[in-house]
């Protein structure tokens, strides 16, 4: 069997993620469509692209861990999309040990980092929750090495 392409990985992950909503009540098809694009935009290869359209979608659950391992996907996409799921109750050090030893995973995180702290996407958030989550995004950034912006 050949491997899922970027248009079908792209389509399974929408549809996946079909009715959920961000923090702002916005489709999350949106953020994960932003990731992915901003992926494509850092240079990153098809597995990464395709990495970030599953970035969030075992941590949500909205795919199971039993659908990755059958999916027809490269073991890299696989890897990668392991490396980027935060487990419940997993320390940040774990999670960022995991994405730092996983070669390709760092790019993805940078992407899902850079839309989840874009000021505008931010702003339509209550003040504490903004605050809370600034700090939240920025401690990932200097766990990884990552300049601010």
């Amino acid at each position: 069997m050949p491997n899922l392409t970027l248009d079908q990985v792209e389509a399974i992950a929408r549809e996946a993620h079909a009715g959920q909503t961000d923090k702002a009540g916005r489709p999350y098809a949106e953020h994960i469509q932003a990731v992915a694009e901003g992926v494509r935009a850092r240079g990153g290869s098809d597995e990464q692209i395709a990495a970030a359209w599953l970035h969030d979608a075992i941590e949500d659950d909205v795919l199971s861990q039993e659908w990755l391992a059958a999916a027809e996907l490269p073991q890299q996409v696989k890897d990668l999309v392991i490396a980027m799921t935060r487990h419940v109750d997993e320390d940040l050090q774990s999670y960022t040990r995991r994405i730092l030893s996983t070669p390709g995973a760092r790019l993805i995180k940078e992407a899902d980092l850079a839309h989840n702290a874009d000021p505008a996407r931010l702003a339509l958030l209550d003040e504490p929750t903004r605050n809370r989550l600034s700090e939240k995004y920025a401690t990932m950034r200097r766990l990884l090495g990552l300049a601010e912006g």
